[in-house]
């Protein structure tokens, strides 16, 4: 298949690491599981894992390979193999806090142009959850796009509209319905060839019935909607990338049950513009909006110009932010003291 069919670019292209093995190639990562990783290449598909090499120079998680990476690879040439030996450079990533107690960043879609959040037009609707996905997705790299899907199921989808725009400020907001086919002929314009877009959202949205829009195809087994609490259940379990017959290629994403967020300080700015402005206006300028004299922020709440729980929710995610920071330095620390530990290691063993 033809790189530039799969994503590649100028950018990918200036940072290309060149070697004299003539098996060498580049490709993309399509999918991952249990540290095996279908890449598809200009000779094909190949089943690859990374080399002893590189499994023993990387530091953190986040440096492995994953869904969307493109990689640098030895073929195994007439085995339909490779061995990975190089990630090259992201030009965008959505990353999310690992779920659990540990400090490490999970890369959920690399080289991504697009990101669509996904949302349903259930009950399941959620302002301060989609808060949380347009903060990341501006951190990204990559363009946000609002989709509200299962729209047959919705009563007042203009009132569920206003709601979203309250805090999607400037991102394109689309309503779909798969099942009646409603407002997907729009969806056309952000798969043009060569270009990625990732479907994120929690479980149930309707990623994986609108992937199966857009492959044509019922390549994914999709499960109902829970009548009890109106929330979907798990389809997705893993990423994986696809290719579309028109053009384009969608990442289709496991659905998150919480999104925790990881070193979005400029997304944060973007996603809350409204209040980081009011903020201006604040008579001082290190105001913490609880109880300083000429608050803008804290007027606006009182004149029914800002949401109480829009700026609550704010405040909340600033402080979730600043104790992520305070781990990172310790994880930070604990990173540079195991790197010369391997680095002792290695020069101990010289010299036996």
């Amino acid at each position: 298949m033809n790189k530039i069919d799969l994503g590649w670019n100028d950018f990918l292209q200036q940072h290309l690491i060149r070697t004299d093995n003539e098996n060498s190639l580049v490709g993309r990562v399509m999918l991952e599981h249990k540290r095996l990783y279908r890449v598809m290449t200009e000779k094909g598909e190949l089943l690859s894992e990374i080399s002893g090499k590189y499994r023993f120079e990387v530091e953190s998680r986040e440096e492995f390979p994953t869904v969307g990476d493109w990689v640098v690879l030895t073929e195994r040439v007439g085995e339909g193999k490779a061995i990975i030996n190089a990630v090259l450079p992201r030009y965008s990533k959505f990353s999310r806090k690992n779920a659990g107690t540990t400090t490490e960043e999970q890369i959920v879609a690399a080289n991504v142009d697009t990101v669509f959040l996904v949302q349903s037009l259930n009950h399941d609707l959620n302002v301060r959850r989609l808060e949380r996905y347009l903060i990341s997705a501006w951190e990204s790299g990559s363009n946000p796009v609002v989709i509200l899907t299962k729209a047959d199921l919705c009563n007042d989808i203009g009132n569920a509209v206003a709601e979203i725009e309250t805090v999607a400020f400037g991102v394109p907001i689309h309503v779909v319905s798969v099942k009646e086919r409603i407002g997907l002929e729009v969806l056309q314009h952000y798969f043009q060839r060569g270009k990625t877009v990732a479907l994120l959202g929690s479980s149930g949205a309707g990623k994986s019935t609108l992937t199966n829009y857009l492959l044509d195809e019922e390549k994914m087994v999709i499960k109902g909607i829970r009548e009890d609490d109106d929330k979907g259940r798990h389809t997705t379990t893993y990423r994986e990338l696809h290719v579309l017959t028109d053009g384009g290629l969608v990442l289709d994403t496991p659905g998150m049950r919480e999104l925790q967020l990881w070193e979005v300080e400029s997304g944060l700015q973007s996603s809350f513009q409204d209040i980081e402005e009011l903020a201006e206006a604040c008579k001082f300028r290190d105001c913490t909006h609880n109880g300083e004299p000429n608050c803008a922020v804290r007027e606006a709440i009182q004149e029914g110009k800002l949401d109480l729980s829009r700026f609550q929710s704010y405040v909340k995610l600033q402080r979730e932010l600043a104790y992520l920071e305070r781990k990172n330095d310790k994880r930070a620390q604990s990173v540079e003291k195991d790197k010369w530990k391997k680095v002792h290691k290695t020069v101990n063993r010289s010299k036996k």
